[in-house]
């Protein structure tokens, strides 16, 4: 497929689910243990500001592409369909340096109706598609639980942990949540992050997304218009 002057290539190894930071390779990691991290939930003590912010961490359904109905889940490639404007907004985030990472719940691997597998696949579709725009999502980590079974179903910190094993890097203080969901904007708060809420017309939001958009840093119509927003205030 057309790229940035270089051909994708997927590499398959066994451990931790990571892609490449360069856009060069795609690596399609594997987890062995589906291990959840047990070290408690840690506030910052201050957020940074706008400025400093260097990672932009973005829930998946609702926010890159169109959420299946209640109660579906979103689980083919042929189902996957990306939002408006979502891979130019992936694009900018690229060009300003800033690190892009999908974090996910993925409870219908837990109730059998997917397997991880599947998901991965939905990345990688997703990675050789953006490929046509100059743009790549720096790494993927989803939770393949039910409810009460881990510490990586978000809001708990587990995927964020993933992350910064991977990405040492990575300060919850100078990151960003971009989601749609209450579980998204607790995930930030949490761990002292700056939040954006997607989505969602004021006069027709459900109580939790009522919820969500009162602890919210900043509420945008879409991803494109959240990107638009964050780099304004990064200057």
């Amino acid at each position: 497929m057309p790229g940035m002057g270089n051909k994708v290539h997927l590499h398959i190894v066994s451990g931790r689910r990571i892609g490449s930071p360069h856009g060069r390779q795609i690596h399609l990691i594997i987890p062995l243990h589906r291990h959840c991290y047990d070290s408690e939930v840690t506030n910052a003590a201050g957020r940074a500001d706008w400025t400093d912010v260097t990672t932009v961490f973005l829930d998946r359904d609702g926010v890159l592409n169109e959420k299946a109905p209640e109660g579906e889940y979103v689980h083919r490639w042929r189902d996957f369909r990306v939002l408006p404007g979502v891979p130019e907004a992936l694009a900018k985030l690229n060009r300003a340096k800033l690190r892009v990472i999908v974090l996910s719940n993925q409870r219908g691997i837990a109730l059998g109706l997917y397997t991880i597998t599947q998901v991965e696949a939905i990345h990688a579709a997703f990675q050789h598609l953006l490929i046509n725009h100059a743009a790549r999502v720096d790494a993927f980590y989803f939770c393949p639980h039910d409810h009460g079974q881990c510490n990586c179903r978000k809001p708990l910190p587990g995927l964020f942990e993933q992350a910064a094993i991977d990405f040492p890097e990575i300060q919850a203080a100078h990151s960003v949540m971009i989601g749609d969901s209450l579980a998204d904007i607790e995930f930030g708060n949490r761990l002292g992050m700056r939040t954006i809420l997607v989505g969602g017309d004021a006069a027709q939001l459900l109580p939790k997304t009522e919820k969500a958009a009162q602890r919210a840093d900043l509420r945008c119509a879409s991803l494109s218009e959240a990107v638009e927003v964050l780099l304004e205030q990064k200057g």
